[in-house]
């Protein structure tokens, strides 16, 4: 029995609600040095950063992270990414991670369809 597809735009909401609470909670310094480090390693280099999110929704993907799913997705839609990159990038997901990684490419393939009826 299937309990439907995940809702990521809800999953990214209450992670985000989270993240807001931790930083109000104490750990402001931690939060804010984990965002230094993303813009840094996001910061177009040898790679842009279109090809950075792609790999980091191939790596969210294969440690099954719904959180990392629903917002590198949503980074990709905003970088103009493709059916195509996309679909490729959960290919070496499922190539190196077999059967689990076939799953969870299922769901961010879901993810990233969900953004077009935005």
């Amino acid at each position: 029995m299937s309990a439907g597809p995940k809702d990521y735009a809800a999953i990214t909401g209450a992670i985000s609600q989270g993240i807001g609470g931790l930083r109000a909670g104490g750990a402001k310094e931690t939060i804010n040095h984990f965002n230094a480090m993303a813009k840094a390693a996001l910061t177009d280099g040898a790679l842009d950063m279109k090809t950075k999110e792609l790999i980091a929704l191939a790596i969210g993907t294969a440690k099954q992270c719904d959180g990392c799913i629903g917002f590198h997705t949503k980074a990709l839609k905003r970088l103009g990414a493709t059916d195509g990159e996309v679909a490729e990038a959960l290919g070496m997901v499922v190539y190196l991670g077999g059967g689990p990684a076939l799953m969870y490419a299922g769901d961010a393939w879901t993810a990233w369809e969900a953004l077009k009826e935005e």
